[in-house]
């Protein structure tokens, strides 16, 4: 049976799991298994990009947020921005809180707070991972789904272990979890760096 929908992944979980009572637990292994996965899975499908303006200290991050990969200022002139602990922001600040273009940016109570404050108006460029959409009966697919259907069925086998107080298959699953989610991890270390070690370099004299 083929796993494309929600409806078929709580089907196919209760037939694993040789039960017809789960109908109403199911979902919440499956919203274990997705929280789970936002925390292990790095992916390219995971990869958002936002342009916001940058003219205050604080810039609200995007409410799919997990992590940053670059942030950049693109306007108007290029400059990466290097992010720092909460810490050296604090003591940067300390000693010079003198408004220019910011160069550098912590994650501060669901923000970037960046370094210095904003002299100006800015565009900023926000490379980040986000949160795989979650299922529900109104959202009945995601990539995650449709590329990698045995991490979403053996993560939620797995977390139904604990309530059922499976032992011997929870060792199953939780291996064939590891190995589906591995796999999606290389297939984006795969996908990156391809052809790169291929690469012609020729030497000028």
């Amino acid at each position: 049976m083929s796993i494309t929908t929600y409806d078929e992944l709580k089907s196919s979980i209760a037939d694993f799991l040789n039960r017809d009572d789960l109908t109403s637990v199911i979902p919440t292994f499956i919203s274990l298994s997705e929280t789970d996965m936002n925390r292990k899975v790095r992916h390219w499908r995971m990869e958002d990009r936002v342009v916001a303006t940058l003219d205050t200290r604080y810039t609200a991050l995007p409410t799919d947020f997990i992590e940053a990969q670059r942030v950049m200022i693109t306007a108007p002139a290029v400059t990466r921005l290097e992010m720092i602990t909460q810490g050296d922001l604090m003591d940067r600040r300390s000693a010079d809180d003198t408004a220019k273009k910011p160069a550098y940016y912590a994650i501060v109570d669901g923000a970037f707070e960046v370094y210095p404050t904003p002299d100006q108006n800015y565009t900023m460029e926000i490379l980040y991972y986000k949160r795989i959409p979650s299922l529900s009966t109104s959202i009945t697919t995601n990539w995650m789904l449709q590329y990698n259907s045995d991490a979403y069925l053996y993560g939620s086998l797995m977390h139904a272990a604990p309530y059922l107080g499976e032992d011997q298959r929870a060792q199953i699953w939780a291996s064939l979890y590891k190995n589906a989610i591995d796999a999606i991890n290389l297939e984006d270390d795969k996908a990156k760096a391809s052809g790169a070690a291929h690469r012609m370099r020729i030497r000028s004299f």
